[in-house]
């Protein structure tokens, strides 16, 4: 029944990006002079969740490394590194820098120093770039020759309001590209894609895949993992083949769990240790969760950043905050 389980995967980036082609376009251009053996120039990806930022940049990645002789890419999931040693560490791993380097025992200048050592072009896709415990860093990055940064996450303004202002000024005239929800249309055609590539022909119809579509409303991560959690009910005996819509509406839940299993398991030591406390109780104060937070915690992070891992959290629909300030109460979802 599956062809190709790669392709009913959020991350499976396809061998051509369809309905993002003026995006593509525009990425591309930012990144041809590295072609030549020169630097790129930085860009941010914004947009919502399951608009395809990622896959964006991962797939403009993919073009480049078939043009361009002796270059290094990387990629970084910030909600995962979120401190500029680890991200850095991260970064330095993933684009083949620091194989002889320990994530302890290095501060943030040694891995920015096998940055600029390397003979060659680096490329960084630093995912969910704006829950960085610090934005120096970015600045300090940027000002690498040899180095181009693809920054993706949801919200523009959020971010550069977030920026101080050397670092705002610092990338005020780099690349924006900002992507919107996909229409059903679009979002049928996507997932027929990956139906054809992933599926043997009759394991669904087409009139269940825009189905499916509209269900999801623009939001091609839920779409995909609609689809991927109706393949798995017919996998274990629970359905059978085609595809029907009861079967496609009894996905739904299935479907909502994984994509919340799956961002739990990005969730580094310190948002998970937020995420587990709020777990814990049926509801908590915003006070109380921060004297529980910095008991527990063996590196807690200063109020500002532990904000910004809560509003991820609720992003997330992991958990869901009701009021405001120290009044503020949580609980999980």
């Amino acid at each position: 029944m599956i062809t190709d389980a790669r392709a009913l995967q959020p991350e499976f980036v396809p061998g051509e990006l369809h309905h993002r082609e003026g995006e593509v376009d525009a990425l591309t251009t930012s990144l041809d002079a590295i072609v030549d053996g020169e630097s790129g120039r930085h860009s941010f990806i914004f947009g919502p969740s399951g608009t395809g930022k990622t896959v964006l940049a991962q797939y403009a990645v993919n073009l480049l490394e078939r043009e361009a002789f002796d270059v290094a890419t990387a990629y970084v999931n910030c909600i995962t590194n979120s401190t500029p040693t680890s991200m850095l560490y991260e970064l330095t791993t993933s684009a083949g820098l620091a194989a002889d380097l320990r994530r302890q025992g290095h501060g943030p200048a040694r891995f920015v120093d096998r940055i600029k050592d390397a003979d060659r072009q680096v490329v960084a896709i630093l995912d969910e770039v704006d829950i960085l415990t610090e934005y120096r860093v970015l600045a300090s990055l940027a000002d690498i020759p040899n180095l181009t940064l693809l920054m993706v996450c949801v919200d523009e303004h959020a971010l550069f309001s977030a920026f101080e202002e050397p670092i705002r000024s610092r990338f005020s005239s780099h690349r924006t590209i900002t992507l919107t929800r996909y229409s059903t249309v679009e979002l049928t055609s996507i997932l027929k894609g990956r139906v054809r590539h992933g599926l043997e022909s009759g394991v669904i119809h087409d009139e269940q895949i825009e189905y499916i579509a509209d269900l999801a409303a623009g939001d091609a991560r839920a779409a995909i993992a609609i689809l991927r959690s109706a393949v798995e009910s017919i996998r274990a005996g629970d359905a059978e083949a085609p595809i029907s819509v009861d079967l496609i509406d009894a996905s739904q839940e299935d479907a909502r769990e994984d994509i919340r299993r799956r961002k739990i398991r990005e969730l580094d030591t310190e948002k998970r240790l937020l995420y587990d406390i709020v777990l814990e109780n049926p509801e908590i104060s915003a006070g109380d969760l921060r004297e529980k937070y910095e008991s527990r915690s063996v590196n807690h992070v200063a109020d500002s950043t532990r904000r910004r891992y809560l509003n991820r959290l609720e992003e997330y629909d992991l958990i869901e905050g009701v009021g405001r300030g120290r009044g503020k109460r949580y609980q999980a979802l």
